[in-house]
């Protein structure tokens, strides 16, 4: 191997939950903690000395926090970076660090990110100014590039909250599997039990107290209808402030520290792709072809077989994302699909949750040394995603990464009507609830030649019954964007 050979010494993962927003503290503080912890779990204080902070980019005002990251941990000279939005982009961070380090780029690159969904959904409801700071400043590198996802046929209709847009996917893949609407809950429900079963033995956790099948599907003063068939246990939890970090460094630098050796951690590979930017041109609802070819590159690359893995941390902000990447990668669903316990019950800090389902598959790892993880990261709608293979053991050749974009390119991309005139046939849809009840329902169609089409449906009787029946595969006529049944 190349003394050039990249590993992950040190990691942290911390949370705060505070009552009071107003002394809570904010997210760079608390990315500056998880870094100076994450160097004190390595052992050594001398990697805070790095030659790269990159933070993955949050919900708030910062413009450079990678330079106040920097200079709080004393290595105010080191290249900033800052990613974009999106789930992927904590693996895709560490797969560029992982080749920046065994390109001889950088020897030390730190890596976190922060959360304070918790304290800002506080502050609001108090009408509270939590007057966090601005860090104004330009980083010296952007990681990935923030796209628009919105088709104008989906801006149309007012289309776009991940809350109405995944439960469009669920539908189509329930359809797609021939289970009824109760099968499906049952089934969709039992998967996010055996999640919550997890968070229950992670100390990192939110929540730990673990949720039966019938808890999580059945609608409850604490489980509302959000946008069915997900009630709010099955949707991701950003209310939370959490943080984390990552300090990754060469093998020969970890030698010179004298890292322990059991503190190592060995990216074997990495792949990036992303589906179609915009849902309305996906050929279908129910695969992803970026997943297919990039998870799969990846492990292959890794010399690992799906059912080989030891354990897997499949992206989780909602039900069908698991079970699409499940069905992907061939992975074996009779092993758990979360070393965390998923979006939900570990915690949702938006984009940065990968960063702790990797410190939480290192945790892991250390105590069963020889094993082998594999961690996927999505963002947007089932869009954007980046993959990563880790084991503490080292990989028979140097790190590997690839790009699959170029394939996933050239996969069919549909063509879309906007405002359609005209029947068409149902191939997902989602109720959207409000604070009164049933609101709509966004219906996604299929036309006799093809394209595709999105209505909008307010008759309660039939939102009702989208509820109880399957619409998927019914005759639609639309008209000036709305779905008539």
């Amino acid at each position: 191997m190349s003394k050039a050979t990249p590993i992950l010494v040190g990691i942290h993962h911390l949370e705060q939950r505070e009552t009071d927003p107003s002394v809570a503290r904010e997210p760079i503080e608390l990315m500056i903690d998880a870094v100076t912890s994450a160097a004190q779990d390595a052992g050594n204080k001398a990697l805070l000395n790095a030659g790269s902070v990159r933070v993955i980019r949050g919900i708030w005002p910062y413009q450079n926090p990678a330079k106040a990251v920097a200079e709080a941990i004393g290595c105010s000279g080191a290249e900033t970076a800052v990613s974009a939005f999106g789930g992927n982009f904590v693996q895709t961070t560490v797969n560029q660090s992982a080749l920046d380090i065994q390109n001889g780029d950088h020897d030390i690159i730190v890596i976190t990110g922060a959360e304070c969904g918790s304290t800002a959904a506080k502050a609001a409801k108090a009408k509270i100014d939590l007057n966090w700071a601005d860090l104004p400043g330009e980083p010296d590198q952007r990681i990935g590039e923030d796209k628009d996802m919105r088709h104008e046929a989906e801006r149309a209709i007012r289309l776009g909250r991940p809350i109405a847009v995944y439960p469009i996917m669920e539908i189509a893949l329930r359809n797609q599997l021939r289970l009824g609407v109760a099968e499906h809950l049952d089934k969709i429900s039992e998967l996010w039990a055996s999640f919550s079963r997890v968070a229950a033995d992670n100390p990192n956790a939110w929540i730990r107290d673990a949720k039966s099948a019938a808890e999580i599907r059945t609608p409850s003063a604490i489980n509302r209808p959000v946008s069915f068939p997900y009630p709010k246990f099955m949707n991701s939890n950003d209310n939370v402030d959490q943080a984390a970090a990552l300090i990754m460094c060469s093998e020969e630098k970890a030698k010179a520290l004298g890292i322990p050796r059991e503190k190592w951690i060995y990216p074997w590979a990495g792949s990036d792709a992303h589906d179609h930017y915009y849902l309305s041109n996906r050929d279908n609802f129910y695969s992803s072809p970026a997943i297919r070819l990039a998870g799969n590159r990846c492990l292959e690359m890794a010399g690992v077989n799906a059912h080989d893995l030891d354990m897997v941390d499949v992206y989780s902000c909602f039900p069908v994302a698991v079970q699409i990447a499940s069905r992907e990668l061939k992975l074996d669903t009779t092993k758990p699909l979360t070393v965390t316990g998923g979006l939900t019950w570990a915690g949702g800090p938006l984009n940065n949750y990968v960063m702790h389902s990797i410190v939480r598959m290192a945790q892991l790892l250390r105590d069963r040394q020889g094993q082998k993880g594999l961690v996927t990261a999505n963002g947007g709608y089932i869009t954007k995603h980046a993959f990563g293979v880790y084991s503490s053991e080292p990989p028979s050749q140097p790190f590997q990464h690839a790009n699959l974009q170029s394939q996933v390119d050239q996969t069919l991309k549909r063509d879309v009507a906007i405002g359609h005139d005209g029947n068409g046939v149902v191939e997902g849809y989602s109720v959207v609830y409000g604070p009164q009840g049933m609101e709509k329902a966004f219906v996604a169609t299929r036309l006799p030649d093809d394209r595709r089409a999105w209505g909008v449906c307010h008759d309660p009787d039939v939102l009702m019954s989208m509820t109880k029946e399957e619409f998927c595969g019914r005759t639609v006529k639309l008209a000036d964007h709305v779905a008539h049944f």
